[in-house]
């Protein structure tokens, strides 16, 4: 007999609340709570990922994760430019990661690199008119079709808002206790700790 038959089949079950009933049946001598709230934001995460990247290669042929390098250059505001370790370090890639993403937009015309007058011998990444164009289109989307808003129309706006503050508010102490940890050293320089305004704004993984 397959899983399916023990699913619940209340509305608005799914198969992750399957799944968090099983650990709970499995280990009930334990807490599982952080556990499992983090497998519901891994699940989320890779929903809308799924969807965002779909929707980034009918927009542009290109992968959500190369999309979300044009999203933080143009959020930054004109001139839509970043240098390479702001780049890694907002989207928590290794810059040799982000070497090969600005290779690849490079190699489309989305962005191109600029000398830093500021570092010798380092660029900055700036997006090009044909960028541009392309990230702006994606915003409209993201605003009009976004994947998650069939289910918070689900919600009302006082859910909406109890929502929103828990993730932020748990977006924020993840960073300040596990993004020092994660960042690698540039150029073979000691480690040193993210500043602040180099975080992420909060996203759901479609979004940089």
């Amino acid at each position: 007999m397959g899983e399916s038959a023990n699913k619940p089949n209340r509305p608005g079950s799914s198969l992750i609340e399957f799944i968090s009933l099983q650990w709970q049946r499995e280990r009930s001598d334990l807490d599982l709570s952080n556990f499992l709230l983090a497998v519901y934001f891994m699940r989320l995460g890779t929903l809308i990922e799924q969807d965002f990247d779909k929707m980034c290669q009918r927009l542009g042929g290109i992968s959500g994760s190369d999309m979300r390098v044009l999203l933080a250059l143009r959020r930054s505001g004109h001139p839509y430019a970043k240098r390479p370790t702001d780049l890694y370090r907002a989207l928590l890639v290794t810059s040799g990661a982000i070497t090969k993403k600005i290779d690849r937009l490079a190699s489309l015309g989305l962005v191109e690199r600029q000398a830093d007058p500021s570092h010798g011998g380092g660029f900055i990444v700036h997006l090009t008119k044909k960028g541009l164009e392309l990230v702006d289109k994606a915003i409209v989307k993201l605003a009009e079709e976004s994947s998650i808003a069939p289910a918070m129309a689900q919600f009302s706006d006082e859910e909406r808002a109890t929502g929103n503050e828990f993730c932020l508010r748990t977006l924020a102490m993840m960073e300040e206790l596990v993004l020092p940890e994660l960042e690698e050293p540039d150029n073979g320089s000691p480690k040193t700790k993210i500043r602040k305004d180099a975080r992420t704004t909060p996203r759901s993984r479609g979004e940089a």
